[in-house]
């Protein structure tokens, strides 16, 4: 059966008919809606009296509408602290802007609890300018704070294993270096160590120690890399030198035996290489004679009782990477007054400033030439001092100072 056109008219007749209940509708659920927000809603006039508020806020806090609505202010809700910053931070910015957003609060419950919150409010003003009411949107934030609680502890448990993980480092950097350095007779001595990173291990290492027929050994040397390898490598060398020293302390020789010990590691992934000056003190009539032994370290630095500085150069090649080193060797003396510098490379690499290159030899001597030290102490305490001018050290820096005391006064 066709199926049959409807009246004319009617469809005129049932649209307005629709279109007079869709605006009761709306409005119905406009009023629900800000009712049973997800949010708490709150309207107040200028001076915070309480004028509306929604059953989202008034289920959270545990209250009532009369017990609100006319009775209290928005910071008689909020807790002690945040009523002093609502009165002075909050309600000011608010009347200057207009508006304020997503300000962490906190609300007093009826039963005493608080609850986090984060607040937006907002003036509404007429058509003249005029400030009528504030309107205040509210959201519960203890999920949020949850997981800021979460993050913060999270947070304190890394700092708690970071400050582990240094004592650790630290702990096991002074274990690869001597507690104290005994002091030659007629002599003053004085080291220093600086770490660049306070959660990597690095490899400089010094020492000083007696041998027989009244010689003294004594070297500095740093070890390429850094961490657990790094390490290893550095307790080899150290033990190592102080080993062959007491056997044959010609200083080529101990250094040649190092360098023994660490290539018959060569091929392996924890191999390191090292550059290290090994030397021997024989005290003499006049003072002392030093002869010194190079594995491609920095140049010792000898300062002499009249300010004059002399770079004593001796080569060689890394100790660790070559079957067969080049060592070479140099003898000089130590008079009274005159004082003797290791150092590492740390300090020629560091940066004295933005866009500065790297410190260097130069740099060091002329230093020293205007520092006048005269002893030891005084020569590791004007070096500690520099390194504290530094942009940056990226490096450790190892310094160890031998002097030989002044003569007194003749008669």
């Amino acid at each position: 059966m066709p199926v049959s056109e409807p009246p004319p008219g009617a469809g005129s007749r049932c649209e307005p008919a629709q279109e007079s209940a869709f605006p009761a509708m709306l409005e119905d659920n406009i009023d629900d809606l800000y009712d049973t927000a997800p949010c708490g809603n709150l309207s107040t006039l200028l001076d915070g009296t309480i004028a509306k508020v929604n059953a989202t806020l008034l289920g959270w806090l545990g209250y009532r509408r009369e017990d609100l609505v006319g009775r209290k202010r928005f910071s008689d809700l909020l807790t002690v602290g945040g009523r002093l910053y609502h009165e002075t931070h909050f309600a000011p910015l608010l009347q200057m802007r207009g508006e304020i957003n997503g300000i962490a609060l906190e609300l007093r419950c009826a039963d005493g609890s608080r609850l986090p919150v984060l607040v937006t409010s907002t003036v509404k003003t007429g058509g003249d300018g005029q400030a009528l009411l504030i309107r205040t949107t509210i959201f519960d934030a203890r999920e949020r704070r949850a997981y800021e609680n979460e993050l913060l502890h999270a947070r304190q448990e890394a700092d708690a294993d970071r400050e582990r993980l240094r004592g650790l480092v630290a702990g096991l950097q002074h274990s690869l270096l001597p507690d104290t350095l005994p002091a030659p007779p007629h002599m003053l001595v004085s080291a220093y160590y600086h770490m660049a990173s306070t959660d990597r291990i690095g490899g400089d290492f010094y020492d000083l120690f007696p041998l027989a027929g009244n010689r003294w050994g004594f070297f500095l040397g740093d070890v390429c890399g850094k961490g657990l390898a790094a390490a290893a490598t550095t307790a080899a060398a150290r033990y190592t030198l102080r080993t062959a020293a007491a056997y044959e302390p010609d200083p080529g020789a101990v250094l040649t035996h190092l360098n023994t010990a660490l290539f018959q590691n060569y091929h392996s992934p924890s191999h390191r290489h090292c550059t290290v000056v090994f030397g021997v003190l024989t005290p003499t009539a006049a003072g002392c004679s030093i002869t010194i032994a190079g594995g491609g370290h920095p140049a010792p630095m000898l300062l002499r009782a009249d300010n004059t500085v002399e770079a004593q150069v001796v080569g060689g090649t890394l100790i660790g990477s070559l079957r067969a080193p080049a060592i070479a060797t140099r003898t000089f003396s130590l008079a009274a007054g005159d004082t003797l510098i290791l150092y590492s490379d740390g300090l020629l690499e560091a940066r004295a400033g933005p866009g500065a290159g790297r410190y260097g030899e130069d740099a060091l001597e002329a230093f020293l030439a205007r520092s006048a030290v005269s002893t030891a102490p005084a020569a590791v305490d004007a070096l500690t001092g520099l390194l504290a001018t530094f942009e940056r050290l990226d490096d450790d820096v190892a310094l160890m100072a031998m002097s030989l005391n002044r003569l007194p006064p003749g008669p």
